[in-house]
């Protein structure tokens, strides 16, 4: 690695690099990082905790380890943030509902024991909304975390943390959680990149209230947890350190990354969309994307825009809305859902149908959401990846509105339910395919674009290749204006 290694905005496979050639030490990294939050944290908010004596420790112990000539992991001494969310043993874990502010996690969860035995050094956990149920990041535990690109605006949400640290240079890395693009809005508001891997592949054990364990072979049939970081090169690292089956299923089972499809970008064949009458896209937010589309032409990939023939997109989305509803209000206390389910015809499309559902109902429409899964594997026979974007509008600013009378005005003073922010993540999740967030460029105001990448069913490889081919033409990661 050589000296010029960036300290503040390095990728964490660079950092990692830097450490193992002695071009800086992971306690120098580690205490450079906490200076910068001592900077940028009254202002951001990103974080909840920080771990600064136990991450000072293990810092100097990586160190220690590496003069021993001992075997390092891929991110050996490299300093890096959690989603709160995610149990770190001994911490609260609260998803910012106040009761569980008190209780500490009895253990790590699954994903930070293996961040861990990677050999990564955890700085704190970063900020979260309500239950996670909001693209913003606000709570009544730890207030309000802002976006490094406008202070005024949101960083999104749930993993609305996680993105702020990343873009603010106070991280190297991070994970966040996914049902309603809870890791690609945050990555697109702040101009980082994140990935929702395929259903199922990452276990998510310990991302409870309360830092509490789920029960074996428990599925959301919806939900992810998956990497957020400064490069699809990273994402990738991240993705091989997370996943994989954990016991009783490792008993019997083993995971394997297929490789990328295509290594060259003009090999790629590409469909995509850039917007859909369902929501309409803010003309900034199309312009950077439609800029990006004449970059994969000029690398002459295979390029054709449209859905998949014969899918009705309402149809897909009223399949996710009820699904996430009926997931969300199974999973809530019986004094939650007697309060919830008499205003359930309230919410967005096909919400009330998914929380009063009977298992009949239910499960008829589960082999529908199987059904898109197939659809969309029959389109990745003839497409390698399908391009759309994250969201339709760049980060929004701040609004404490109840979320059923939110609404997000866009400056051609157009304004839209603020369930609209959801609608283009819902092929990737109803159909649990992967999915990367890429930057894709700056609006005229200012603000960063996140470019989705859709890719096949347990294929990870071949949406996060894309979008590291894409940076060499476009550009990757940006540091916003003030934290260099």
């Amino acid at each position: 690695m050589p000296s010029s290694f960036d300290p503040n905005f390095g990728s964490a496979l660079e950092a990692a690099q830097a450490i193992r050639d002695k071009v800086t030490s992971s306690a120098e990294l580690t205490e450079h990082l906490f200076r910068r939050m001592d900077q940028y944290e009254p202002k951001l908010n990103s974080y909840v905790y920080q771990l600064r004596e136990q991450a000072m420790e293990a810092a100097r112990a990586a160190d220690q380890a590496l003069a021993r000539g001992e075997a390092m992991g891929p991110l050996h001494g490299v300093p890096i943030s959690v989603k709160e969310s995610f149990a770190v043993e001994g911490k609260p874990c609260t998803w910012g509902i106040p009761p569980f502010q008190d209780i500490p996690a009895p253990a790590d969860s699954t994903a930070v024991q293996r961040l861990r035995e990677a050999g990564a050094v955890l700085l704190g956990a970063t900020n979260v909304p309500f239950s996670l149920m909001d693209s913003q990041s606000f709570n009544d535990i730890y207030g309000r975390s802002n976006n490094p690109w406008d202070l005024d605006r949101t960083p999104g949400g749930s993993s609305g943390g996680s993105a702020a640290s990343l873009a603010a240079g106070t991280s190297f890395f991070s994970i966040g959680s996914d049902i309603g693009g809870s890791i690609r809005g945050p990555a697109s508001f702040c101009g980082v990149y994140g990935h929702k891997p395929t259903l199922d592949i990452v276990p998510m054990n310990g991302h409870l209230p309360g830092g509490q364990k789920s029960l074996p072979g428990f599925s959301t049939l919806l939900a992810v947890a998956g990497p957020m970081a400064r490069s699809a090169e990273d994402l990738l690292a991240g993705l091989q350190i997370l996943a994989g089956p954990e016991m009783p299923e490792a008993k019997a089972m083993r995971w394997t990354l297929p490789p990328a499809r295509h290594t060259r970008l003009r090999d790629f064949r590409i469909g995509f969309i850039l917007e859909d009458s369902e929501v309409p896209v803010d003309a900034e937010t199309k312009a950077v994307l439609e800029a990006a589309v004449r970059a994969w032409e000029r690398s002459g990939a295979s390029v054709k825009e449209g859905w998949p023939d014969g899918m009705s997109f309402a149809d897909l989305l009223d399949t996710y809305y009820f699904h996430l509803a009926a997931f969300d209000f199974a999973m809530m206390p019986p004094e939650a859902q007697a309060k919830v389910e008499p205003m359930a015809d309230k919410g967005p499309r096909t919400w009330g149908r998914g929380v009063k559902s009977r298992f009949s109902e239910w499960q008829r429409m589960n082999m529908k959401r199987l059904s898109y899964r197939k659809r969309w594997e029959d389109y990745f026979r003839n497409f390698d990846v399908f391009l759309s974007p994250t969201m339709f509008t760049t980060a929004i600013r701040h609004d404490t509105t109840p979320v059923a009378e939110r609404q997000v005005t866009l400056a051609d003073g157009s304004r839209h339910s603020f369930w609209n922010l959801v609608t283009y993540i819902c092929p990737a999740t109803l159909t649990g395919c992967p999915a990367t967030t890429a930057p894709a460029g700056l609006t005229k105001s200012g603000l960063p674009v996140g470019l989705q990448i859709m890719g096949p069913y347990l294929e990870d490889a071949t949406p996060i290749e894309f979008a590291r081919l894409l940076a060499n033409e476009i550009g990757g990661f940006q540091a916003p204006a003030g934290y260099v």
